[in-house]
């Protein structure tokens, strides 16, 4: 993925455009849904591959149960989806009326897409590895490496032993891209830490997870990620400290973890309720609104932390973070797969 997502300018029509045609009054010819009843509720659904506590899919969820507080919307979800079952449960929401669906499509992608061009009238949203595909396929990713950069900031300047590791999902760009974004913070403060990494081959597989953060702890990591569920009980156990995923997770560790990148994917469902809504709705790259800047990603509290965390370590992450935010500190995006020192 390119972080200018140019994918979505080669989408065809940009988030500007469909919503000046919508106060034209002519996107409603272009787009799968026409203009949506105000005194009906929004149907919204969500496909999950994964159980429902996995931290990727478990933020989407809590996203929709806000806007079903919030917005108004109906809210209906599968979990443990197999690549077997993911047509036939869309065909299942499609033809149950529900106006929008969403969840992740990683694994299905070809099934996901072909059957969404044979409901053109529904909105499909889905976590992708790739574009979105007219007229009705719309994709987002969780773009947090921002955070995951200050966490590594963090983890480069609370390490003792000068060797730093993650413990990840796979080898893919979605997950590449914010190990390294961990490791170039950490390098940024502490150029000579050493790093290691493990993959576990699978998005939710917290016993071998842990297995391998205890392997690592072994071989003298004391700071550790936990993009993987199982990580942190290692770090707990191990009495090392951990850098967690997704959601705030200081539950997991109260001594243990001391931040971590946060994914909201609140702005994202937001809009593409409005647009829908609106009957707007487009194939789109929605990746943009899980950037810190958009309110999309985020840097999880340091709860007890906050009193121990040296604070020239704050004030680093403090300043970093507002430079982000301002756009004069760029997060590079690497995607390659990282391999240990």
């Amino acid at each position: 993925m390119k972080d200018d997502h140019s994918k979505t300018q080669r989408a065809g029509l940009s988030r500007r455009t469909v919503l000046e045609l919508g106060a034209l009054g002519l996107a409603a010819a272009v787009m799968p849904n026409a203009a949506f009843a105000k005194d009906k509720k929004l149907k919204v659904a969500a496909i999950f591959a994964t159980p429902i506590e996995e931290p990727w899919d478990n933020q989407i969820h809590v996203a929709l149960q806000k806007a079903e507080k919030e917005l108004g919307i109906e809210y209906k979800w599968s979990e443990k989806v197999q690549t077997a079952d993911f047509s036939r449960v869309m065909r299942e929401y499609a033809q149950g009326g529900y106006q929008l669906v969403l969840g992740d499509a990683f694994a299905a992608e070809r099934e996901s897409r072909r059957t969404a061009k044979q409901f053109p009238k529904t909105a499909w949203l889905f976590g992708s590895g790739a574009g979105p595909a007219e007229p009705n396929f719309g994709v987002f990713d969780n773009w947090i490496h921002e955070p995951a950069y200050l966490s590594g900031l963090i983890a480069g300047k609370m390490s003792k032993s000068g060797t730093v590791g993650a413990v990840a999902a796979m080898g893919i760009p979605e997950v590449n891209r914010l190990v390294n974004a961990f490791f170039a913070g950490a390098k940024e403060v502490n150029p000579n830490v050493k790093k290691k990494v493990a993959f576990i081959g699978s998005f939710f597989d917290p016993p071998k997870a842990k297995e391998a953060a205890v392997a690592q702890i072994d071989a003298g990591v004391d700071v550790i990620y936990a993009e993987r569920f199982g990580v942190i009980e290692a770090a707990v156990e191990k009495k090392i400290l951990a850098i967690s995923n997704m959601s705030d997770q200081s539950s997991l560790g109260p001594d243990t973890v001391i931040t971590g990148p946060v994914w909201d994917m609140y702005p994202t469902v937001e809009q593409a309720i409005k647009l829908v809504k609106a009957g707007v709705f487009t194939a789109q790259d929605y990746g943009d609104f899980s950037r810190m800047a958009k309110g999309g990603s985020f840097l999880a509290p340091y709860h007890k932390f906050d009193k121990t965390l040296p604070a020239e370590v704050k004030e680093l992450v403090e300043k970093k973070m507002a430079e982000i935010l301002e756009g004069n500190f760029r997060v590079d995006v690497d995607e390659n797969t990282p391999v240990s020192d």
